[in-house]
């Protein structure tokens, strides 16, 4: 007897659980819709950027998508994250024509969102981001190549978009402290990152050209980058980067040429 009324408790408590758990989506929901068509657009990007905690969820898929054609730039920026993050695989096709964007940081959200989701054309963005060029018979407007040539342009994503992209070893938060906001440094080693796993033989030749930028934060991450990509032929290049004049390169160089040193001898 106790046993059945303890069954029934249990019963009666999930019965009266249920509509106050569906009451509870239904209440997030209306808060995300509520924010992503607030007339605040830093309202409208928090909301937005939100959606990226939601996977596998077609109705945070269509608001995100929807937020890609916004008035505002950051809303637009969200919205590429928020679907990257999402592991939104069927927005590859709106992310790929995001990449058109007027505004640079769109461009680069776009192309991280690409690269999280696995589509490989989302690396001639940052191959153009990281050597000022275009690799060759690739598709990038001459609109975007003038974007992701300016320095300025760049350094207009921010100093803590820069720190959005993953830091290389060495260079954690007090070192990108030291950059100048109107440089675009941290944003051209972060696309540096990105090609790591890049299969086309054109990145070699980008890091072997970037291994000696004028730029140490550049130089650095091209050499940490190298390191990650554990392809031997780059040797030489962070042989080279061992005499640097900056601790940072001439340490990860060190680092980098053991690693490939032992991945060489392996072969």
């Amino acid at each position: 007897m106790i046993r059945i009324v303890f069954l029934a408790a249990i019963a009666f408590s999930a019965q009266a659980q249920s509509p106050a758990d569906k009451a509870s989506v239904d209440k997030a929901w209306t808060s995300l819709s509520s924010g992503a068509s607030d007339k605040s657009k830093g309202k409208r990007e928090q909301a937005i950027r939100a959606l990226g905690l939601i996977p596998n969820e077609a109705r945070a898929q269509d608001m995100a998508e929807k937020a890609l054609s916004d008035e505002n730039y950051e809303v637009r920026s969200a919205a590429a994250e928020a679907l990257g993050q999402m592991g939104s695989s069927r927005s590859i096709p709106k992310l790929i024509e995001a990449i058109k964007d007027t505004d640079v940081a769109v461009v680069v959200a776009s192309a991280n969102a690409l690269v999280t989701l696995g589509d490989a054309r989302a690396y001639e963005v940052f191959y153009a981001i990281l050597t000022g060029e275009r690799k060759s018979g690739e598709s990038l407007m001459e609109s975007q190549m003038k974007m992701v040539k300016d320095p300025k342009a760049l350094a207009s994503m921010g100093f803590t978009a820069g720190l959005g992209f993953i830091p290389f070893a060495g260079a954690g938060y007090s070192v990108y402290k030291m950059a100048r906001k109107d440089d675009s440094s941290p944003v051209r080693a972060a696309a540096a990152q990105k090609l790591v796993r890049d299969s086309d033989p054109k990145t070699n030749d980008a890091f072997r050209m970037t291994v000696t930028d004028k730029k140490w934060m550049v130089r650095a991450s091209v050499v940490d980058a190298i390191a990650k990509r554990g392809d031997p032929a780059l040797l030489p290049a962070v042989v080279m980067a061992m005499d640097d004049e900056n601790d940072n390169v001439r340490y990860d160089a060190a680092a980098a040429v053991i690693r490939l040193s032992k991945l060489q001898r392996s072969e």
